[in-house]
């Protein structure tokens, strides 16, 4: 400064007419005085090199009739001189380099404070900023006049009273719903319902400030909204915009307005496939082998140990005894129990085996077996994040919805950068490439998600734990004058449970049927169908060893009732026979009279 205000001396000095006073000297004149003053530095320099010394004239020129033509004889010297040039401007730090024509350090910026006087107002420096100082006290250091003519600054802070903003929102049911509305004049106009119109209404009556709602694009993404601010083209922008550290490196945030976390949305799953032997799927085909071979195997030995000793066997042939011996083994193998008992130490102590078998068996197949029908009631293609870790779905089946948190996510997490995925641009092309199966899966929040699949797309749902927990902010400008009004009163919000209140009243509707609490109580036939089918078979089975058992006395029975029945005929023809023999001589007897009357 100390430069300039010599420089402003000697126009005065010597151009008094035309000399405008220093606050009405353009910017622009400024970096045109440093480069003037650059010239003049660099020509000092070179003038007074010892190279130049034995010249006649270090200012000389190839001359030629056309001024354009002349060339400056010592013109490579000169731009090394201006190279070397390094001194504090009017502008701010003057220094070039080589292979580059602007200068290398930044800018410099007095900053006036306004103070007025009887003369009108004055601009008087307070603080410089250079680079790569930053901020500092000029050397004559002048003392700042606030608001009032006072010396003492103000305190509070800036209140959004009667402040008009340009508020971008963007669709997004139920934070913000777009209605078309007709009035009597046949004039559609747009209406906004949700979380977030409530929201700004509340704002607008505690706060005071007229919002102007600026609708996004149908394409247009969550980033871009967030650049909107950044660039001007909206004050602040309000929605289920999550808070992350690409977005705050352009803009600030308020406090939370709601907590959020990312959910994996895909399709309902059908009705279990039919599996009549479903019920065998709680062993292997190993285990089932050994539980029949230790079965029949403990059959033998019982059959060998009490064959000789117990009663219930004694008088049987050695087959009859070796079924027997066996059904004992599978009856307490099952837990039911025989319907006789061991005789000696030896059986006793086997039947001891088997009741401990019994009780390991018939509990793990009892466990698996509600297991497997629990998981074969609601069973996804996906149970959560960790699948699609691992890779259980095919990248392009996995649908990503570009410039929202999601993508953020899976380029993070998943595909370590690689934008392999599905690409999605609105929300309603997700929902409808998920229904019309191009995907199987996709990332949705976790508010928006619960709303959609109880009340819009009931054939949808949410699998797995939310995950990538965040929350939801109002985008700000960075170190906006008015950011502490507005997070006051969202505190003030949130303490009262207004936040609260508008979440219960958006998000806890539900219009879709809970097919979950109406199908969890009650198993369907096909779970068991393979059981029956085998019961069935057994049930034939015992009636047709019954009839084979009792094949003797079913032949005595059948023969009993032949006799009877001819016997019953013969004694009925026989009762005939003599009927009609008394109805003959009857009538003979009546002949004879009639003719010894007529004799």
């Amino acid at each position: 400064m100390t430069l300039l205000n010599e420089a402003y001396k000697i126009w005065q000095e010597y151009e008094n007419e035309t000399y405008p006073e220093p606050k009405n000297v353009d910017y622009y004149a400024l970096f045109a005085f440093d480069a003037t003053w650059s010239l003049i530095k660099s020509l000092e320099a070179l003038c007074s090199s010892t190279i130049n010394n034995a010249s006649s004239s270090c200012l000389s020129f190839n001359s030629s009739s056309f001024c354009y033509d002349s060339r400056f004889i010592q013109s490579n010297l000169l731009l090394n001189q201006l190279d070397k040039t390094n001194f504090l401007g009017v502008s701010g730090p003057i220094q070039f380099g080589e292979n580059q024509t602007d200068r290398i350090s930044g800018s410099y910026y007095p900053i006036k404070n306004v103070q007025s006087s009887v003369y009108g107002l004055n601009y008087v420096s307070v603080l410089e900023y250079a680079d790569p100082d930053n901020f500092r006290v000029p050397l004559q250091e002048n003392t700042i006049v606030w608001p009032g003519n006072t010396l003492t600054p103000p305190t509070g802070r800036a209140s959004l009273k009667g402040v008009t903003l340009r508020v971008g929102i963007i669709q997004s049911v139920p934070y913000t719903i777009v209605q078309k509305t007709t009035d009597s004049n046949g004039q559609t106009t747009l209406e906004y319902i949700g979380f977030i119109p409530d929201l700004i209404e509340r704002l607008k009556t505690n706060i005071g400030f007229n919002p102007i709602l600026q609708l996004a694009p149908s394409n247009q993404t969550y980033d871009g909204l967030v650049e909107t601010v950044n660039k001007g083209i909206n004050d602040i922008a309000i929605g289920d915009i999550t808070v992350n550290s690409k977005r705050r490196k352009l803009v600030g945030f308020s406090n939370a307005i709601s907590e959020t976390s990312l959910r994996l949305i895909i399709r309902n799953t059908p009705d279990a496939n039919l599996d009549l032997f479903g019920f065998l799927k709680p062993f292997s085909v190993n285990l089932w082998l050994l539980v029949l071979a230790t079965c029949i195997s403990s059959g033998i030995l019982m059959c060998i140990i009490e064959r000789k000793d117990n009663e219930n066997l004694t008088d049987r042939s050695v087959s009859s005894q070796l079924i027997m011996s066996i059904w004992y083994s599978f009856a307490n193998m099952v837990g039911y129990g025989a319907d006789f008992s061991a005789s000696n130490a030896a059986g006793r102590l086997l039947t001891g085996g088997l009741y401990i078998l019994s009780l390991i068996i018939v509990a793990s197949y009892t466990a698996n077996l509600t297991s497997n029908l629990t998981l074969a009631k609601s069973q996804f293609v996906i149970s959560g994040i960790d699948d699609l870790k691992s890779g259980k779905i095919q990248s392009s089946r996995v649908g990503v919805r570009v410039g929202t948190v999601g993508e953020a996510y899976y380029l993070s997490h998943i595909s370590h950068g690689n934008k392999n995925y599905y690409p999605l641009t609105t929300r309603q092309s997700l929902y409808d490439n998920l229904l019309a199966g191009n995907i199987d899966v996709s990332f949705i929040d976790d508010g928006i998600g619960t709303y959609v699949t109880n009340n819009v797309y009931c054939n949808l749902t949410l699998v797995g734990a939310g995950f990538d927990i965040g929350v939801f902010g109002i985008v700000t400008p960075k170190q906006w004058l008015y950011a502490q009004d507005l997070d006051v009163t969202l505190l003030s919000l949130k303490e009262t449970g207004y936040l609260d209140d508008l979440i219960q009243k958006w998000f806890a509707v539900r219009k879709c049927p809970d097919s979950q609490t109406t199908t969890s109580n009650a198993m369907g036939v096909e779970a068991v169908g393979g059981l029956y089918i085998i019961y069935a078979v057994i049930y034939i089975l015992s009636i047709v060893l019954f009839l084979w058992i009792k094949r003797l006395s079913v032949k005595s029975v059948l023969f009993d009732s032949k006799l009877r029945k001819k016997f019953q005929n013969k004694r009925k023809y026989s009762t005939r026979t003599n009927s009609e023999k008394n109805s003959q001589q009857r009538k003979n007897h009546q002949m004879a009279l009639q003719n010894c009357g007529h004799f």
